[in-house]
Parts: structure tokens; C-alpha cells; sequence
């Protein structure tokens, strides 16, 4: 067998495996596991039907190494009129996922292509880990509306996803007839094989059941249907038995139930770079001439309208009279889900001459769309405002790609900003240093382009810190820089 033909089995194998992970994660709800519910697919390529099937099949829940957990299982498995062109692939896996945090405790994989089985696996019981697999970060994706860039990593490559919901269509399996939205899927890992217009259909119901997907290949175009469904058990019916007649019957006073009592200011997801309560401040200077100061301030997390909700803001402080449009006191307020930072109500406070481009959006997190003064705009789920696309860029996976003119780990997020949402696109440089009140910090450039002509005069440019936290060192748009406040000179090196 050439190299060509094996680098390109790998890949379909790949790509099929990342169908097996994402379909049976978008599986699951929102709020948990469904157990009991299996998928089946059929996968045609070209004229050829019936090439491979896909399976998923989320089994139980119960105890793995003493740990709450839930077992999900996946397998691809190619049929002989592909494998002449692909060699043969049959790959099974077994991931045990924790069912509090959603993160992988043990995944166990048993590949059989070209015939010679090998088996690997991967232990996270001993020691922890944070990073996601596959199937956990198109759970964590799920949460977020199916919308967003997101990091996982297999085979100890960490890839970037970006998803995003479109146009509906109906769509005819052998489980019947469906009404679905098709979600666009766009990844590193993808984009390193070639592999172009990937496509998932999922019902519009609250399920999200996945009925369709197709991508296409330098070999050609694959296309996989529904074709065997089993939904999760429906819980037993409670028989409430009939009390036998008495002369004085007394009845069984119902307890009302008591809804949990709401914690404010509860700590942020691990997994996010930065914790409740950070405070940063900036100095601001255009033309050379100091400006004021930025305060950007990860403020409080409590319940807004019945809704867990983090507030960001960002306040404008000590402005120089000097300076053009520059008030102090104007400020963003962004209030956004604690845990995926897709925001719920942006606001922005402008006076002076500037006032006019004074905004309070309000975003549908369940539908899409933002509500303004104008009225509802079409908008994609997960949408961005200015200000939590800042906070939730630091926790994104932001490596430079190793050929600079092929930049497939730009990352995409959509952003609302003038009326309209725009594909924002990061773009990550390598690993240098910048220069802050004369002393040097290691960091990372990231260059936006926003699509909107006016916003990309302003050449939006953010440096990050290269710990942890990936702390903004500095923010540059237009003839304004915002550079750290940093007080103590040992951190971020």
C-alpha cells in the first residue's frame, strides 16, 4: 500500500470518528445524559451507497473507579467497496466521561484498520485532566447552542471547532421525515486534511436528534442518513394505588417542593482563564498623550430574570479633557452565561459626543436574534458582544499555524456590533515580547479583522499573556492603546 493510500485511510477514519464523537455527544441534552439512546448511520460516497455504517450508543450511568460517570460508545466500520480505494477501517470507542464535569475519565479505543488490531488507551483516573476529548467538547458546544469556537484534543493535538447554526431543511431518512437545521462544522483538524463542507443536520426540536451529514474529500464527497434510532426508555409511570374506603379517610398532605436556594457570587468553571472578582486596569494613551484609564473588571455573578449571570464590564476613568470623545464614567456592561460567556444584554454607555452611538442589546440565547431599539435582528446563536469576545478569547485556543501563509488555526466567532452580527477572525502570531513601562513580558499577538470596514480602520489588536490566565497586556484600536497596569513587575514572565 503507497503512503498516499494510507495517509489518506487515516484520514477518513479520522473524520468518521469525529462524526462518531460529535453526533453521539449532540445526543445528549443539555442537563445530562440521555442512556438508552443509539444512533445508526449509513454512509454512501460518490455513486456508491452503503460504504460504512456509523453507530453511537450512549449505554449507562452509574459507577466507574468510584466515580459518577457515564459509558459512551462509537464505532465506524468501512464495507469493501471503499476499502479498495481506503483500505478497510473498523475502529470501536469506549469513553467513560464524568458526570458532574463532563470531562473524560477513561477512554479505551480498538482500531482494526487494514485488519491488524491495535488498542489504546487513555487513563485520566490518576491524574486529572482539563482538556476535553471530542465527545466532551461537542457536549460542552451543545450547551452553548451549538454555536462558538471551542478546543479539544486527540492524540495529544489540540484542535480548534467552530459551529454554526443556518438554514432549515427537511430531510427524509428510513426513521422518517425531519425538520432540521443545519449546522455548519469547521475545524483545524479538518482543515489539515483537506476536508471541506462539513455539514451536520439536527432536528429543530429540543432533541437535537442528528438524521443527516455530509463532507467533502479529494476523493469525493461522503454523505451519511439516519437509518436505525432508539430513543432513551421513558421513565416509569408512577401507579398511585386507591385508597381503600374508611369511614374517616385522611388524606396525605403533598409537600411543596422547595426550589434550591441560589448562591451569589459562586466560583467560575476551572476551565476558564480567568476567576470572579479580577480586576485589571490600563493605562490609555493616543498620539503619544495619556487619555485616562481603562478598568476592566469581571464584577459579580447572581440571578438576573431567573437566569445564573456573570457581569463584565468595562469603565472608562480619569479621561483627559484633551481628549476627542473620551468621557469618563462611559462604559460596557456585558451580563453573560457564567460558563460558556455567551452573553444575554450588552450595554453601551456613551455620553457626551458619542452618545448617539449609546446601544442596550438584549441577545436570545434559545432561538437567536438580538433584540435593539430597531427591533429583533437575525443573529446566530451564541453571538458575541465586544466586550465577553475579550474575556472569551482567553480561553481559546489561540496556536499560530506553522505556515503563516496557510492560517488554518484562524479562529471565527461571531460578534454583534453597529446593528448587525459580523465572523470576527482571530488571527494568533507566535510567542514574543512586548514592552510595558519599560520592562518586557513574554506574549502573544492575536489580530482581529471584523468585516465591518469601519471597525478594521481601527486595526483591533490584542497581546496576551503567555500563563495561564492569558491576561490582555495590551489593547490597541485605532490611535488608543491600553497597556496593563501592572504592579507587580514579577508577574506574567
Amino acid at each position: 500500500m503507497t503512503t498516499a493510500f494510507r495517509h489518506t485511510a487515516s484520514t477518513v477514519a479520522g473524520i468518521f470518528l469525529m462524526l462518531v464523537a460529535a453526533l453521539s455527544a449532540f445526543a445528549q441534552t443539555t442537563d445530562g445524559f440521555r442512556v438508552g439512546e443509539k444512533f445508526s448511520f449509513n454512509v454512501s460516497f460518490d455513486q456508491f451507497g452503503n460504504v460504512a455504517f456509523l453507530e453511537m450508543h450512549t449505554v449507562s450511568r452509574g459507577k466507574f473507579a468510584n466515580r459518577d460517570a457515564v459509558e459512551l460508545y462509537a464505532r465506524v466500520k468501512t464495507y469493501e467497496i471503499v476499502s479498495a480505494a481506503f483500505t478497510q477501517i473498523d475502529e470501536r470507542r469506549t469513553v467513560f466521561a464524568a458526570a458532574d464535569t463532563g470531562l473524560p475519565l477513561y477512554i479505551d479505543r480498538m482500531a482494526a484498520t487494514g485488519g491488524i488490531p491495535k488498542r489504546k488507551v487513555v487513563n485520566n483516573l490518576d491524574i486529572a485532566t482539563p482538556a476535553l476529548d471530542m465527545v466532551t467538547m461537542i457536549q460542552r458546544a451543545r450547551v452553548a447552542g451549538a454555536n462558538g469556537s471551542f478546543t479539544f484534543t486527540e492524540d495529544g493535538e489540540t484542535y480548534v471547532i467552530t459551529l454554526a447554526s443556518g438554514a432549515a431543511e427537511k430531510l427524509k431518512t428510513d426513521e422518517g421525515e425531519f425538520d432540521t437545521i443545519i449546522t455548519s462544522i469547521q475545524s483545524t483538524f479538518f482543515d489539515a486534511y483537506g476536508i471541506k463542507d462539513l455539514r451536520v443536520n439536527f432536528t429543530a426540536d429540543d432533541r437535537r436528534i442528528p438524521v443527516g451529514f455530509k463532507f467533502t474529500t479529494v476523493k469525493g464527497k461522503f454523505e451519511g442518513r439516519l437509518v436505525g434510532l432508539t430513543e432513551p426508555p421513558a421513565p416509569p409511570t408512577e401507579v398511585k394505588p386507591t385508597p381503600t374506603p374508611t369511614p374517616r379517610p385522611v388524606a396525605t398532605p403533598i409537600p411543596t417542593p422547595v426550589p434550591p436556594t441560589y448562591v451569589n457570587d459562586q466560583p467560575l468553571l476551572p476551565e476558564l482563564a480567568f476567576s470572579l472578582g479580577e480586576k485589571l486596569e490600563y493605562k490609555l494613551s493616543s498620539g503619544g498623550q495619556q487619555a485616562g484609564d481603562l478598568i476592566l473588571e469581571a464584577k459579580e455573578r447572581r440571578l438576573v430574570q431567573n437566569a445564573d449571570t456573570l457581569t463584565l464590564t468595562a469603565t472608562v476613568a480619569n479621561a483627559a479633557p484633551q481628549i476627542r470623545g473620551l468621557i469618563a464614567n462611559d462604559a460596557m456592561i456585558a451580563r453573560v452565561n457564567p460558563d460558556t460567556l455567551a452573553p444575554y444584554a450588552f450595554d453601551l454607555n456613551l455620553t457626551g459626543t458619542l452618545a448617539t452611538n449609546a446601544q442596550k442589546l438584549v441577545f436570545d440565547t434559545r432561538n437567536g436574534g438580538v433584540l435593539a431599539a430597531s427591533g429583533k435582528i437575525d443573529a446566530p446563536i451564541g453571538t458575541h458582544s465586544l466586550l465577553s469576545l475579550l474575556y472569551a478569547m482567553r480561553s481559546f485556543n489561540l496556536k499560530p499555524s506553522k505556515v503563516a501563509t496557510n492560517p488554518v488555526n484562524d479562529t471565527r466567532v461571531a460578534v454583534f456590533w453597529a446593528g448587525k452580527p459580523y465572523i470576527f477572525v482571530l488571527r494568533p502570531s507566535l510567542a514574543d515580547s512586548i514592552t510595558i513601562a519599560g520592562e518586557k513580558y513574554p506574549a502573544q499577538l492575536v489580530t482581529i479583522n471584523t468585516g465591518n470596514p469601519q471597525l478594521d480602520t481601527l486595526q483591533i489588536k490584542v497581546w496576551l499573556s503567555l500563563d495561564s490566565k492569558r491576561t490582555p497586556l495590551r489593547i490597541q484600536f485605532g490611535s488608543f492603546t491600553a497597556d496593563l497596569l501592572i504592579r507587580d513587575a514579577t508577574l506574567f514572565r
